[in-house]
């Protein structure tokens, strides 16, 4: 039994304990908890009806279900907090601790823990991270806001492994712990349906630095104007020159004014903005792989699905399924990015914010836009309502993503690229943005 096992075991015994939330971070800890721990008494609460026998929990498992699910919380020690959840009062109204799996693994092995957050590109920081260190042979596991939840890691830690963890703004909101080593990556615009401001999504963010001690590590964005980091901060840039590490041109100089250069002709990564997250990846791991390990497992790393992924010819026309971009930055990006882009789709759920970068920017370009849904019909009517927005004629409208696809099919030119990076989520017309990007790729399938 590792020092996590008996931890989660001391950390439980004598109490009684609620899972609020019975999703995929909801379903790992019950497990660790039923095998390894004798709390007084173990519930399961869910907004969502739940069949005990198919989800195989046992008659000794109390079950709170439906609208009023959050009602018992008061009735147990401690209540570990699916990160999809929303509490209908705050920690400090409740009796219970507010706990989670992500507070207990970091507790454990906060060490050993390299935790990534920001609002864009923390996935492919993450993924980029763990495969070079384990391509150079390095005892590591992935977990986190990735599609793992860390408790199915933690009973194979060691004393010598390298926990690499995605963290969301979710995961990181009622956390009073943070990792050794802590990534920041950029602030945009993004989830204000939750947290009502950016400052409000900036706090819980936040909280991956605030418990750091003096000599911790964090690698952030120059852009972080922060005063309240107590560890050591590492500036990282692709725009301002005075960071600690400045990126430009494939190169990367970093804190000792020594310079790494990226092979940019044989990396996968599409995109300047990528030579950033790779300048961030480098400098957590030069200390712990060599430079030649580094850049050979960079070469063989794959881009993430759904992040600038090229979805195939159809047409005459190279499409690039960008859905996982819902702010303003990653479209403007992609735009970027994307080699000989003549059309780029935007648009989606409208969780208002300010699309006017974006339109400012479209207004300079030589693209044609293809914009759909709530989100898309606002940018339109900013475009069409533009005095200094020039080219309205090759501004379209589309009221779904299969029409705007068919219509951007129509629209481009052979030869030429079109993007999907709608700048806004996808829920209440997709599951996910990944259902999203499936459905871009079918369509373009489709259309041969």
């Amino acid at each position: 039994m590792n020092s996590f096992c008996e931890y989660i075991k001391k950390y439980t015994e004598g109490k009684s304990v609620c899972i609020l939330g019975f999703g995929r971070e909801g379903r790992s800890p019950l497990r660790i908890i039923e095998k390894y721990c004798s709390p007084a008494k173990l519930a399961v609460a869910d907004l969502n009806p739940i069949d005990r026998e198919s989800a195989g929990l046992s008659e000794s498992i109390a079950l709170f279900c439906g609208k009023d699910y959050q009602e018992c919380l008061d009735s147990f020690d401690l209540v570990f907090k699916s990160p999809g959840i929303v509490l209908e009062k705050s920690p400090s109204e409740l009796k219970c601790t507010i706990t989670s799996e992500t507070q207990v693994f970091i507790e454990v092995f906060r060490e050993q823990v390299i935790g990534i957050t920001g609002t864009k590109g923390k996935s492919t920081v993450t993924s980029l991270i763990y495969h070079v260190l384990k391509e150079s042979g390095v005892d590591c596991r992935i977990a986190g806001n990735i599609g793992i939840p860390v408790f199915d890691i933690a009973e194979e830690m060691s004393d010598d492994t390298i926990a690499v963890c995605e963290l969301s703004c979710h995961q990181l909101e009622y956390m009073t712990v943070s990792p050794r080593n802590a990534v920041f990556l950029n602030l945009y615009e993004e989830h204000l349906d939750h947290y009502g401001s950016l400052e409000n999504y900036y706090n819980a963010k936040k909280n991956i630095y605030l418990h750091q001690d003096v000599c911790d590590v964090l690698w952030c964005n120059s852009s972080l104007k922060a005063d309240d980091i107590p560890s050591i901060a590492v500036t990282v840039s692709d725009t301002d020159e005075t960071a600690d590490v400045f990126v430009k041109n494939g190169i990367v100089r970093d804190t000792d004014d020594e310079d790494y250069e990226i092979p940019t002709d044989k990396i996968k990564l599409l995109g300047t903005h990528n030579h950033y997250n790779i300048a961030i990846a480098w400098e957590v791991c030069r200390d712990i792989i060599e430079e030649e390990d580094f850049t050979s497992a960079l070469c063989t790393f794959s881009p993430l699905a759904h992040r600038l992924e090229y979805a195939g010819t159809a047409k005459g026309i190279r499409w690039y399924d960008d859905s996982i971009s819902t702010a303003c930055a990653t479209a403007i990006s992609a735009l970027n990015s994307v080699p000989n882009v003549s059309t780029i789709l935007i648009g989606g759920m409208d969780r208002g914010i300010d699309y006017q970068p974006l339109v400012e920017h479209l207004s300079g370009c030589d693209v044609r836009v293809v914009c759909m849904e709530t989100s898309g019909k606002r940018v339109y009517d900013m475009i069409q309502a533009s005095e200094s927005f020039a080219d309205k004629e090759h501004v379209y409208y589309a009221d779904h993503l299969d029409g705007a696809v068919k219509l951007a099919a129509e629209i481009t030119p052979e030869g030429m690229s079109c993007v999907m990076s709608p700048a806004a989520a996808s829920y209440g017309i997709f599951k996910n943005f990944e259902e999203r990007g499936d459905a871009f790729k079918k369509l373009v399938a489709e259309l041969e």
